[in-house]
């Protein structure tokens, strides 16, 4: 019979991965969109970057369409030489960015396409063709003890302030609604990309605004240090409570109890309407809903 060995020296032959204290957490890696996400319902948050594969979404909404389509005109409007930056190269710019997804039909689409020509044209009109931003489309990433943060900024400016040098960020908006200073007082993701901006750019960034081409009107808010910290230690504190129901879920908790629906009206917004118990009670919206008053 061969010799057996004792539970001590069993134990010793296989090597053990050793634990160090006080070892800083994994870092949450996010977007302000994914942040947003989890605050406006947590089953939302869990359809889109939890559940895997990814439960099926319903289709394309035409107001998406539309954003994407002016937003990415006004993006190759600066990628143009400063003489060729005239509002007479809305049309070009807007055909060839143009997504036809989510529509009723081709008259609704095609009024709702004149009337985005006639926002970007009169926005364009009102700008500087000279003046070149120092980002457009721009990535701006920071860390935190807790935040991987990283966004896509729509507009960087640079401006002179009290100070110097000064960064702003710009956000276009294509809502029907019109906006407030509150909008951009209260806009968490506009407040993560000022952070953000700060650390790339190494200069001041504390003034954000809303651009809403429908109306031509501008909203702004100056942050201070402090209320940018303010909306840093939220977006921590909501990382926190993700990381905890994912590492939840992961040792064998209810999905449904980590993360739960948030019912209300934007459920029949929602891209998971139909897989999400609450949702699927919602009335729903069609995908043109949101366009809708652009045709009228």
């Amino acid at each position: 019979m061969p010799p057996t060995r004792s539970r001590a020296t069993s134990k010793a032959a296989v090597p053990e991965q050793l634990g160090f204290t006080g070892m800083p957490e994994k870092l949450f890696v996010c977007t302000p969109s994914k942040l947003g996400t989890y605050t406006d319902c947590p089953r939302r948050y869990r359809y889109s970057y939890v559940d895997r594969p990814t439960p099926p979404k319903g289709p394309p909404w035409a107001h998406n369409s539309l954003g994407a389509s002016v937003h990415t005109a006004m993006k190759n409007w600066y990628m143009l030489p400063p003489e060729r930056r005239e509002p007479g190269a809305a049309p070009t710019l807007l055909k060839a960015t143009w997504v036809r997804e989510g529509y009723r039909d081709v008259e609704q689409e095609r009024a709702t396409y004149r009337r985005a020509l006639d926002w970007l044209e009169t926005y364009l009109a009102g700008l500087d063709p000279e003046e070149q931003p120092l980002g457009v489309e721009r990535v701006v990433a920071a860390k935190t003890s807790v935040l991987a943060l990283n966004g896509r900024a729509d507009r960087i400016d640079e401006r002179t302030g009290p100070e110097g040098p000064e960064s702003v960020i710009v956000d276009y908006k294509t809502g029907r609604s019109g906006l407030s200073a509150d909008d951009a007082r209260g806009s968490q993701a506009l407040a993560l990309y000022a952070f953000a901006a700060q650390r790339v750019f190494r200069r001041p960034c504390r003034r954000v605004e809303l651009h809403h081409l429908p109306t031509g009107t501008v909203v702004a808010h100056e942050h201070t240090e402090e209320s940018l910290a303010r909306q840093v230690r939220r977006a921590e504190e909501t990382a926190l409570d993700i990381m905890a129901a994912e590492k939840a879920v992961a040792a064998g908790a209810d999905p449904d109890e980590e993360f739960p629906v948030n019912p209300g009206s934007l459920c029949g917004w929602c891209d998971f309407r139909k897989v999400c118990p609450a949702g699927s009670s919602a009335p729903a919206k069609d995908p043109w809903t949101a366009v809708e008053h652009l045709s009228a």
